[in-house]
């Protein structure tokens, strides 16, 4: 006797249930399977390390989940001492699985070294743009008279003026005497005679004068005005000291600018009493 055949209500429910457990199938291996095996969904913010010792690494990183590899080329900036982090990859800020490894470059221990160009009679800002691309800082400015406004007059590392071509290490500060644009003013010249040499450079320096040539001679004549009893006034001629300004020039009473260099004239003493010419520096 042969079997009823299953009727069209059997066969939908047949192909309903086989339906659902391929969805149900899926379900479970996209939402529950695949996360499971691949931790999708897990995954953290890298730290930034810039700035921290290689000596703190391995427990900064080991509480968050992340290993670090050093990269065998390293860096330099002045920012941070030796062996700190300069760079890292993946950047800071950027999602990734627990584990991952870190990849970073050091700070050097010892900074590269660099020959100092020369600055001097360039504009500040060309000096800074050429300070920036060897990796120098620039330090201190100091203005002074003279008439190029914004021109180097002098460059200097660690107080002392550097020559260009001086090797220095890179991240050094350079400090600069800049011209203030002040040499178009004038005034009338003091005057300067019957002064030693380092009274009339004091003297000079105030007003934002410079020293020029100093010729020493075996005698001279300071002159001056003199009003007499009657009030009038007088030209008289004296002898002057040894060691004693008696000539300058421009001369008193001239008009002189301000960054201007001034020549002296004195009276010459002998070998034991003449000092070492003082500067306007």
């Amino acid at each position: 006797m042969s079997k009823p055949q299953p009727g069209k209500k059997e066969l939908f429910i047949h192909i309903g249930l086989a339906g659902l457990a391929s969805i149900g199938i899926l379900l479970f291996v996209f939402y529950i399977y695949l996360p499971l095996s691949t931790n999708h969904g897990e995954s953290m913010t890298v730290p930034n390390l810039e700035g921290i010792l290689l000596e703190e690494l391995d427990e900064f990183l080991e509480e968050r989940d992340l290993r670090y590899e050093v990269e065998p080329d390293s860096g330099y900036s002045p920012k941070y001492p030796p062996y700190a982090v300069l760079k890292q990859f993946p950047l800071a800020n950027a999602k990734v699985k627990e584990g991952r490894k870190i990849y970073i470059t050091l700070n050097s221990a010892k900074p590269p070294v660099v020959k100092m160009p020369k600055l001097v009679q360039i504009s500040l800002k060309d000096a800074q743009l050429q300070l920036r691309s060897l990796g120098l800082l620039l330090g201190d400015v100091r203005y002074k008279p003279d008439f190029a406004l914004n021109s180097i007059l002098g460059q200097y590392y660690k107080g002392e003026k550097i020559q260009p071509g001086s090797e220095i290490p890179k991240g050094a500060r350079i400090d600069f005497e800049v011209g203030d644009g002040l040499g178009k003013q004038t005034f009338q010249m003091m005057n300067l005679s019957d002064m030693q040499l380092d009274e009339a450079v004091f003297v000079m320096r105030g007003y934002g004068l410079k020293l020029g040539d100093v010729f020493y001679e075996k005698e001279g004549k300071i002159i001056r005005e003199k009003e007499d009893a009657d009030g009038e006034i007088v030209i008289e001629s004296l002898d002057a000291k040894p060691g004693r300004v008696f000539r300058h020039s421009p001369s008193a009473k001239k008009i002189a600018k301000i960054g201007q260099e001034i020549d002296l004239w004195i009276v010459e003493m002998d070998s034991t009493q003449i000092d070492e010419v003082p500067t306007l520096e």
